[in-house]
């Protein structure tokens, strides 16, 4: 059954419980990993994940916690005796940052690597991103300090659609897409430059008429926060928790599955 799990929650300083925010998206044609910070071997370990089953990686943006476990993680793989393609995607701004971020490790010297395909994503609304016989996926760029891109994930088999805002200040591209989705997962950080507070996450969830408002990208130290809980309830009147790490979601009705 499609899912996804919850790797990390945080917003840029974690927690020893709440890594900075990165999921994956699992199926029958393999996992597909959205960002990649802090050690996410170990998470997927906690995860009873087969890092294997890894075919693509998305980055949305150059944030150092949204991309710095790029590097442990294709090392990882490497000395772990990968040899399967690797397809990592992303806007030009973003594959430009990892490039050059392993280069600085010569990683085009490392002996035997596996062969890794930069995949440029556009920064239109509604771009296919990746689509394999589990899941459809598209981006649009959100409103953040610099360029990123927001995600809508479908469910080919069942219908399911789980949207995800990225690091972003209340924007209507998060709208469009979320319209109609079982659940958005919506940052909360905090109302700032390039970021978005409970209530503002609240008022883009009923706007796009989502089923549930799921926080993530929030500071781990208001993990349950009743406060934000009520001021997004005065905005949105559906269903609204804490995304929080290890957690799962199947599709179709993404109901969290622990």
């Amino acid at each position: 059954m499609a899912k996804l799990i919850i790797l990390g929650s945080s917003y840029a300083i974690p927690s020893e419980d709440h890594q900075n925010t990165h999921f994956v998206l699992s199926g029958e044609s393999g996992d597909i990993l959205v960002d990649c910070s802090g050690n996410t071997w170990i998470r997927y370990q906690q995860a009873g994940m087969d890092l294997d089953k890894l075919t693509d990686v998305i980055l949305t943006h150059c944030h150092p916690d949204h991309i710095s476990g790029i590097p442990s993680l294709l090392m990882n793989l490497w000395l772990t005796g990968r040899e399967s393609l690797l397809r990592i995607h992303g806007l030009d701004h973003t594959l430009d940052c990892v490039e050059k971020m392993m280069a600085l490790y010569n990683w085009q010297e490392w002996p035997d690597f596996f062969p890794v395909t930069f995949y440029s994503v556009t920064e239109q609304e509604f771009t296919p991103v990746l689509e394999n016989k589990d899941f459809l996926i598209f981006s649009s760029p959100v409103q953040h300090i610099i360029p990123t891109i927001g995600l809508r994930m479908e469910c080919k088999k069942n219908g399911g659609v789980i949207a995800y805002s990225c690091d972003t200040e209340p924007c209507d591209r998060v709208v469009s897409l979320a319209r109609g989705a079982s659940i958005l997962l919506h940052e909360t950080t905090g109302a700032s430059f390039g970021h978005s507070s409970a209530s503002q996450a609240g008022e883009i969830a009923q706007s796009a008429g989502v089923s549930s408002l799921y926080f993530i990208h929030y500071p781990p130290d208001l993990f349950g926060s009743q406060q934000m809980i009520e001021e997004a309830s005065c905005y949105f009147e559906g269903e609204i928790q804490f995304a929080r790490d290890l957690m799962r979601f199947r599709f179709p009705d993404t109901l969290p599955t622990e």
